[in-house]
């Protein structure tokens, strides 16, 4: 499967990654990317930046010999109607932002509750991508996340650091057959990330391509293939968001 791109990383900004920008780049070109995107974590998760670090991505140039970057943000959906935790404001100046639920921001709930919260991020027109929407920490209903993604034009992430053997979100591997198997139903595309925190980690989709490939995911549906499928989704949602 062709792997074009990376836009779920994280720097020193996120307050417990271990790379800085530089580092993220060096390792990104090093590997053949042709895109990488940086998506720090938003402010309400246990460490991360404040609120202008957001307003200064005009400082960073979007090409670095040949690599093209994007500036975004994970935000963390804070509560069962899928609110986040950075204004409008801030969200229009970056490049596009992936919602994801995480504990020390909102307390799992039943299966109608976090499906509740993940469908109603993406009716925030800022939000390009789900992550991690299998971990089983958060039961949910994928059939129905996955016919919302659809509808909204929203991808859906296949996170490599999810299905570490050990790491924090243990079991997301059964979890993930179900997304896959209500993706294929519906035709809804995904998108691979390595929720790389060092930089040793970006562009890193081995665990993900191997998931994908266990449940015959058809690689049409993977948009990392494509940078400018990427960008396609990206201008989809950006156009819905108010002037």
């Amino acid at each position: 499967m062709k792997d074009t791109l990376d836009v779920h990383v994280h720097t020193t900004a996120s307050g417990h990654a271990y790379s800085t920008f530089g580092e993220v780049i060096a390792v990104a070109k090093r590997k053949g990317l042709e895109l990488v995107g940086i998506a720090d974590h938003a402010p309400l998760m246990p460490g991360a930046t404040h609120n202008f670090y957001y307003l200064n991505f005009k400082v960073i140039r979007r090409e670095l010999d040949g690599l093209k970057v994007a500036m975004g943000a994970e935000l963390n959906i804070l509560d069962y109607s899928g609110s986040t935790d950075l204004p409008a404001q801030i969200l229009k100046r970056i490049d596009y932002a992936i919602a994801s639920l995480h504990n020390p921001c909102i307390e799992p709930g039943n299966v109608a509750e976090n499906t509740a919260a993940i469908i109603g991020a993406m009716r925030n027109p800022h939000v390009v991508i789900i992550g991690h929407p299998d971990n089983p920490l958060y039961p949910a209903d994928f059939d129905a996340i996955a016919r919302a993604a659809k509808d909204n034009h929203v991808l859906l992430e296949v996170n490599n650091a999810s299905y570490n053997a050990g790491g924090h979100r243990a079991g997301s591997d059964k979890t993930a057959a179900l997304m896959l198997a209500a993706c294929k139903k519906y035709g809804t595309e995904v998108i691979m990330g390595s929720d790389a925190h060092i930089d040793l980690d970006v562009g890193n989709h081995e665990l993900s391509q191997k998931i994908l490939a266990d449940n015959d995911f058809p690689a049409e549906l993977v948009i990392n293939s494509s940078v400018e499928k990427f960008f396609e989704h990206v201008a989809y949602r950006k156009a819905l968001q108010p002037k």
